[in-house]
Formats: structure tokens, C-alpha cells, sequence
């Protein structure tokens, strides 16, 4: 005789305490396997993109570094010119330079090449300086500094005349100017042109210098 039935336990309840243990013919449930935070779920918080608003989010790839490439200032726009300051500067620094030219070639009573270049290229560079690049201002410049240099050379003579009439150098230019002049038309020789043209190609290369 075959021994009565012994009662079963339902599928899936514990068996002798064991949870791992199924029912006749089910083996036992096998361990959940992978990461469990590698899937995304609806709510997972670990498989989501960060929010837009998230300061820690990464930027996006048409976004530049604070601290990165590109220039994060714009260039400074290129200084304008102005012409009636570069012609301004120019004549007041010639009026100056070649009064001291004069007087230096007076005290010595000869002329000095390598003044007349420092009379050029000082009213070039000026009026470069504070004028601009414009052609109209380098050729003022030129012009000028050849004007300095004669007044330098009529300066000279001046204080030379003044020394030998033992007149007093204001009477000279006030009263005998034409005499200045005359004498320098006598004494201007090829070296007196030269100074004068040391001058202007002076004060071409100081305006580009400056520039």
C-alpha cells in the first residue's frame, strides 16, 4: 500500500527555514546578477543625465572654458588719428627744438650735424606719437623740422652778431633781423643745405618710428 500523501508546500514558501528552497520539481531562484545602479529607471538617480540647472553639469560642446581657449576680452580698437593734433605738436616742438639747436650752434659758434638730426627726429616722433600715422602729418612734420633748423641756424647767427656788435641779443632779432638773415645768405654754403635736409629725413624716421 502506498503511503498516504504528505501534504506539499505552496511554490515559492521556505522550506525547513531555507528561502531558497522551492517546491517539488523548482530549483532554486538564482542570485540577481549585474549592477543593480547600471539601470535606468524612471526614477534611478544614478543613470540620469544631470539637470540643466545643475552647476555641476558638464558644459556643452559649444561652450568655452572661463579659464580655457579664446581671448575672453575683445581687442582694443586701433587708436584713431588726429590729424590737426599731429600738425599742432609738430609745429610747437619745432619752434622749441630749433631755438635750443640755435643756441647750442651760438654757444659754439658752429653747427652740429648730429643736432639737426635730434631737432628731425624729435618733432617726427612727436607728432607720430600724438597725431597718428597720417602721410599729412609725417610730411608737416618734415617741413617743420627744416623750418627748425633754419631758425636754429638764424639763431645762431644772431648770438654770434650779438657778441661781436656787443649788443644785447633782443636788439639783434628786434632790430637788425634783416641783417640776420643777410648773413646768412652770405655764409650758407653746402654743409647749411645738408643740415637742413638731415632734418626732414630725420623727422620722417622718427614719425616711423613712433608709428
Amino acid at each position: 500500500m502506498q503511503p498516504p500523501n504528505q501534504p506539499q508546500q505552496p511554490y515559492g514558501q521556505p522550506v525547513d527555514g531555507n528561502p531558497y528552497a522551492g517546491g517539488p520539481g523548482q530549483g532554486a531562484p538564482s542570485a540577481p546578477t549585474g549592477n543593480p545602479y547600471g539601470q535606468q529607471g524612471p526614477g534611478a538617480p544614478y543613470g540620469q543625465q544631470p539637470p540643466s540647472g545643475n552647476p555641476f553639469a558638464g558644459q556643452q560642446p559649444d561652450q568655452q572654458a572661463p579659464f580655457g581657449g579664446g581671448a575672453p576680452f575683445a581687442p582694443a580698437p586701433p587708436a584713431r588719428e588726429n590729424l590737426l593734433l599731429g600738425i599742432g605738436v609738430a609745429l610747437g616742438v619745432a619752434i622749441v627744438a630749433g631755438i635750443l639747436y640755435g643756441v647750442l650752434a651760438g654757444s659754439i659758434e658752429r653747427e652740429v650735424g648730429y643736432a639737426a638730426v635730434g631737432v628731425g627726429f624729435l618733432v617726427g616722433f612727436a607728432a607720430s606719437k600724438l597725431g597718428g600715422s597720417n602721410p599729412v602729418i609725417v610730411a608737416a612734420a618734415a617741413v617743420f623740422s627744416i623750418g627748425a633748423v633754419y631758425l636754429g641756424q638764424l639763431v645762431g647767427i644772431s648770438m654770434v652778431l650779438a657778441d661781436v656788435a656787443q649788443i644785447p641779443f633782443s636788439e639783434v632779432v628786434g632790430d637788425h633781423f634783416d641783417t640776420v638773415t643777410k648773413a646768412w645768405s652770405a655764409e650758407a654754403d653746402f654743409m647749411t643745405y645738408l643740415f637742413l635736409a638731415l632734418g626732414a629725413v630725420a623727422a620722417v624716421g622718427g614719425a616711423k618710428k613712433a608709428g
